[in-house]
């Protein structure tokens, strides 16, 4: 099945639009604070079109996805009553339970690992907020991962260039059944 290849073609033609730069700051704001799709599909294509750009919109997803984190923040700290329901719901409540835990161990670290891995950076985000962790070090956690995150990914593909984007077009559906799969293994893994 070539879902992921349609699926790429699509992000490459949005990637090149004009106002690409503005929607690659809307979903990583969104994906910072609540929204479950990576910034990393956009950022990718957006830098493989056009990648004399590419340091700038690493710069744009990596300020944007900080903003998004603090609204994140702002929301575990003013609002967890409204979203508990809705972590129960979309089956996130042992991740934020499991994210409380890991706060209470390892403090400022575990903002920075989330921000870098490929973990869902808002459990973290609004987990920071419910337990009222320290602002400044959960900001520099977040510019110092996500900006390591977004500025790696710019840079392979900058790098990497017409042969990596042939590489990517080749190799698209393996590696999102491979995604898809992984992250179904950590969900088993995390329950």
């Amino acid at each position: 099945m070539k879902l992921f290849a349609a699926l790429y073609e699509r992000v490459i033609n949005w990637s090149r639009h004009r106002h690409a730069p503005a929607y690659l700051g809307v979903l990583s704001f969104a994906e910072a604070s609540f929204f479950p799709i990576p910034t990393d599909v956009m950022l990718a294509p957006m830098c493989l079109a056009k990648p004399g750009q590419a340091w700038r919109y690493a710069a744009i997803a990596t300020i944007t996805s900080v903003a998004g984190g603090l609204a994140g923040y702002v929301i575990g700290y003013y609002a967890f009553g409204l979203i508990e329901p809705v972590l129960h719901s979309v089956g996130y409540w042992d991740e934020y339970l499991q994210a409380r835990d890991w706060f209470e161990r390892w403090g400022f670290w575990i903002v920075f690992v989330a921000g870098f891995s490929p973990v869902p950076y808002k459990i973290f985000t609004i987990t920071a907020g419910t337990m009222s962790q320290w602002l400044v070090p959960f900001v520099l956690a977040s510019l110092a991962s996500r900006g390591a995150r977004y500025f790696l990914v710019a840079g392979i593909i900058r790098f990497g260039g017409e042969p990596m984007e042939r590489v990517i077009r080749k190799y698209i559906d393996l590696v999102g059944w491979l995604m898809v799969v992984l992250v179904v293994v950590a969900i088993v893994l995390l329950r």
